[in-house]
């Protein structure tokens, strides 16, 4: 489980993490790729903005919306860019959701697993993601088709799932921070 006692996001030893167009773009992605998981997630990511103690950053629903909504293939993009102190606070908030649903990430990504339940799960997930991506994103957008696209979207789809993997337990926040922050696509 992540470690909750890390210093405070509005620490000045913490580094400073400005995230580009491409990482808020992953960002909401992942945390999409979350929601999708979790029947629940949007009560589970206010939790988790509670349990960790952002509810300065994100008092409410409507704000923690709105700073998602940076992505700019969303249907209603918002101008401008995160505050480091806001991009922070949604590194570890997604962090601790995929710490929570690690378990289930597990299993996808297992190749133990009999390939038939597998496929379930897969299946279970990318229908769950297109329905989520429908809803919310520009859906003229060549990002989004390629997401939509049979073909195309599992092993984008793997790559969310393998990313948030990598974003549990000890070390993950730090491990999405230079995930984000790398410049290659």
């Amino acid at each position: 489980m992540t470690d909750v006692s890390v210093p405070a996001v509005s620490d000045p030893s913490q580094p400073e993490a400005v995230l580009g167009r491409r990482a808020l773009e992953r960002l909401d992605l992942l945390l999409l790729t979350l929601e999708s998981l979790d029947l629940n997630g949007g009560e589970s990511t206010l939790w988790a903005t509670r349990q960790l103690g952002f509810e300065t950053v994100f008092p409410n629903r409507v704000e923690l919306w709105k700073r998602r909504c940076h992505n700019p293939l969303r249907r209603s993009p918002r101008r401008g860019s995160l505050a480091a102190v806001e991009t922070e606070a949604l590194i570890r908030i997604l962090c601790t959701m995929a710490d929570r649903l690690y378990p289930f990430l597990h299993q996808l990504l297992s190749s133990r697993e009999p390939a038939e339940l597998t496929d379930q799960r897969w299946a279970l997930l990318n229908q769950r993601l297109k329905d989520l991506i429908e809803e919310r994103m520009n859906l003229r957008r060549g990002a989004i088709q390629r997401l939509l696209d049979g073909q195309q979207a599992m092993p984008l789809q793997r790559q969310l799932v393998l990313t948030l993997a990598l974003a549990a337990g000890p070390g993950g926040v730090d491990r999405l921070r230079a995930s984000l922050l790398d410049p290659t696509p």
